[in-house]
Formats: structure tokens, sequence, C-alpha cells
């Protein structure tokens, strides 16, 4: 490996990808739920979204082409990651949006880093926990430096108590690997192939706690770009929730809420007697770290803003009726039951399933579903709409109810298409760009594949099939495959404005 990574894997790439709660109308309803006022991204709002450590870039490209009156500034310590969000921004013909190459711990202090405007949003993705103090350190000057008064920071993070019976994984994984493997990868490889005999094996501290061993035994499933950049930087370290929230004070900034929204919920997330121990604190943050005690966090997405200006119930609720959402799912996949931390909760049908049908021809607003005549429940509380529906994935905030799909959203659709294609991995949930969402929309590598077609003109599920080209014996099963993504997903897509 290379020896001006400081600790950092820079020998081979991150995945790409995008995560979904990074998407700034998740950070501003997060805020909403927590109490704080925020406003949910709309229209041609001059927008500027800061990414730091933003990887290959592609959750940066989602928001620009999704959005083009938007400023987006993504930066990333790995030249080889820039270089690559540089090419797919110009394959893409996106010019709102800028990739920076920069050393955090000493950015704030730089001539590019004054250039750059106050932010509106800024996300951290599994930054904070991978990095050094000296990185860290800087992160916290370009936040203070570079977020708006009212602005909102999401970090994720690998949190403890959660990843604590797992410090002994990680630890074995890396000195293995470093010991049996030359480059990040293959010492990944290498490192799990230790852990799974030692598993096999009865070791106490792999199979126990009964999550450590479920994680341990997923490990070599997991794309091993991921693997070397988690567990084989020399700078692994979870923390404690009420820890980042001390560091972040530094920067003027104050825990809102989280952006992965269920979170938001006692009680979607903690029993009857673990919430009746939670009330006995007013402190917030005390509350977050019972329920840290309690749930299997293993990374949390915290949503902080600068400047919190605090509002009533009745505000809230005002705030999320306005708000505009489009469906993730056909009408006639609607659960009837969803997976919380704290189990399963059962979905009123005679609530539930006339809104979503409701949200078949498009987007709608939060006040117009709860004041259909048909749907059976409380028309009173917004929050419990807006955290089932957008926050068990079901549906996805939108900007722009009845914007066509736009022409840089479907470019960058394309160049996604074309580029993921030679994976070969037609289940690769990646994202679509949505102009009409304002943020990504998730998808599959196939969906996308159909999508284009249909946009050509093109609905016959033989030639779709033929065209993305199976050895013979799959052929069939592939178009079985694609008449239902035609059937089932076309029309959720267009709906979402992505075709």
């Amino acid at each position: 490996m290379s020896g001006w990574g400081g600790g950092y894997i820079v020998d081979i790439p991150y995945m790409t990808g995008w995560y979904r709660q990074q998407s700034p109308a998740l950070l501003a309803l997060a805020a909403i739920l927590g109490g704080v006022e925020a406003t949910v991204p709309q229209g041609d709002d001059p927008i500027h979204f800061l990414e730091l450590g933003c990887g290959q870039g592609f959750g940066a490209l989602l928001l620009a082409a999704s959005n083009p009156s938007w400023r987006v500034t993504a930066i990333d310590f790995n030249p080889a990651h820039i270089a690559e969000a540089r090419s797919w921004a110009a394959e893409a013909d996106l010019p709102n949006v800028t990739f920076i190459e920069a050393d955090l711990a000493v950015f704030a202090g730089e001539a590019a880093a004054a250039a750059i405007p106050e932010a509106d949003f800024v996300s951290l993705h599994g930054v904070w926990s991978w990095v050094a103090p000296a990185v860290k350190a800087g992160i916290l000057r370009l936040l203070r430096d570079k977020v708006r008064p009212g602005g909102l920071v999401h970090v994720s993070y690998n949190a403890l108590p959660s990843w604590g019976p797992r410090l002994g994984m990680q630890k074995l994984l890396r000195a293995a690997g470093r010991q049996m493997g030359s480059r990040s990868d293959h010492r990944a490889e290498e490192g799990v192939k230790v852990l799974k005999a030692l598993h096999a094996s009865g070791a106490i501290h792999l199979t126990q706690p009964v999550s450590t061993g479920r994680l341990l035994e997923r490990l070599d499933q997991l794309p091993v770009s991921y693997l070397a950049h988690e567990f084989m930087n020399e700078n692994w370290a979870p923390c404690f929730m009420t820890d980042v929230a001390e560091a972040m004070s530094g920067a003027k900034l104050e825990w809102a809420g989280s952006s992965h929204l269920v979170q938001n919920f006692p009680a979607l997330t903690l029993t009857e007697a673990q919430q009746a121990i939670q009330r006995q604190f007013d402190d917030p943050l005390m509350r977050e770290l019972v329920k840290d005690v309690c749930v299997d966090t293993a990374l949390r997405h915290d949503v902080y803003v600068r400047g919190a200006r605090r509002i009533s119930a009745s505000e809230r609720d005002a705030l999320l009726r306005e708000t505009s959402i489009s469906l993730n799912i056909s009408p006639e996949h609607l659960p009837l039951e969803a997976e919380t931390p704290v189990g399963k909760v059962e979905l009123n049908p005679k609530f539930y399933q006339p809104l979503v049908s409701a949200l078949r021809d498009g987007p709608r607003r939060i006040a117009d579903l709860l004041a259909l005549p048909d749907i059976e429940g409380r028309r009173d509380n917004p929050a419990e709409l807006v955290g089932i529906l957008v926050g068990l994935d079901m549906a996805e905030p939108a900007a722009r109810r009845a914007a066509d799909p736009g022409s840089a959203a479907k470019r960058l659709n394309r160049v996604t298409t074309r580029r993921f294609l030679k994976h070969g991995n037609l289940n690769m949930g990646i994202g679509a760009a949505s102009h009409r969402l304002g943020t990504p929309m998730p998808a599959t590598l196939l969906d996308l594949i159909v999508g284009e077609r249909v946009l050509a003109g093109d609905t016959d599920p033989a030639r779709i099939a033929d065209a993305i080209g199976v050895i013979d014996e799959q052929a069939a099963a592939l178009r079985a495959v694609v008449h239902q993504t035609l059937e089932v997903r076309v029309p959720v897509l267009r709906s979402a404005g992505v075709i």
C-alpha cells in the first residue's frame, strides 16, 4: 500500500452507492419531527449541499441531477475517487456539482475552502468513525465556518454500545489480514477467513452476543471494498452518541433527530417499560443514550442544526401537512405489518390502503391524504403517517409534485445504467435521479434498464431481456422478471417522475 493515506484505505476505491439517510428532505423531516423548525426543500429553492467524504461521488451526482438549481460541493481525500466523480459528472453533463480533492485535517484554512459558500445541508456518511483525531478537528473547523445559521448536518457513524461486543472481531480481522495479504481488499478477505474459522470453532467472542455471530456469518456476502474500508483502516473507532454530540457542539451544532426517521418514535423503538425509563430524563441526549443501550443500532444517522428554533407540536404538524410524498412501492404491495426495532407493527389497511391508492398517480400533500373521505383512523397525526410511510422506506418526499422527468436526471440515469451494467448485477440497489422528487429514489439496476427502454418507447419484455443479454438457459427467467418489472415497478417509477 502507498504511504500517503495516513492510515486510511487509499489503495482500493470505496464502493459506489447512495445512502437514503443523506437526503436533505429527510434531514429536514428529522428536524421537524424533533421539534426544530426546518424547511423541506421545494421547487427551485437555492440550496447548497456539501458532502464531506464523498467517495466516488454518486450521492452528490444524484442530488445535483435531481435539482439543477442546487449547488452541490463534494470533497474527498482520495484523488482516485475525485477523478472518477469528475469523469462521471462530465459524462452526465452536470455543471452544478463540484468535486474537490482535499485533506479535511487542514482544508478549513485553505483558499479553496474560503471560496465555498455557506451550506444549507451537509452530510458526513461513515466518515466520523473512520478518521484520525486531526481530521475530526479539521471537520469541526469547516462545519463551524461553512454551515449557515439554521443549516442541517447529517453525521453517520459506527455507534456504541452496539459495536462494543464486535471490537475484538474488528481487531482480529485487521491484524490477521495485515499479516496474510498485501492489498487492502486481499487483507480483508484473508482476515474474514480467519474469523470464519474461529467462529466455526466456537470462539466465544465471535458467537456471543447473537448479533455478533450474525454479522460475522454475512461478512463474506458483503462487497470486499466495504470490508476493506470498514475494518482495515488504522483509525476505526465506534463512538457513543453523547461523545459525538459534545464534539459537534464545538461547531455550534445541536442534535435535532435521526434521518432514519423511525428512530424518532419511541413507540417504534422501545418497549413500554423502556419508554417509561427514558421519560425520566429531560435531556434529549440522555434519552438517546438510554435508547442506544436498549436497541442494536450499529450505525447512527444523526441530524444536527446550527441554531435550533424550537416549534410546538401544532407548528410541527402544520409543517408536516405541507410535505408532499411519492410512493416507493406499488399500492398492491402495501404490507399488513412492518418490522421496527421494537418488533412487528400492524398497519391498519382501512387507513393506509386508501392513502397509498391515492398516491398511485403521483405525489400528494400529507394534508390532502389525511383529508381523504374513505380513510378510517386518526386524521390529526401527520407525524405517524410520515414515520410509517417515509420512515419505513415506502415513500419519499417530493419537492415538485407536477414536474416532468428532468433532462439532467434522465442523463445521469442513462450514464448510471451504462456504468453499472458492466458489473452484471441486475438486482443491485443503486438509486435513480428524479427531478420530481428532488431526492434519489431507491431503484435497482434492472429498474433503470427497463425504465430507459420504456422512455425510448419499448415495452416488449422479450426485446428488453434480449438486449440485456444472458446465456440461453437464463433467458426465459429474465424475460419473466422484466415483465414483472414492467407491470409492477414501471408505474411506480413513472409516478415518481423517474420516467
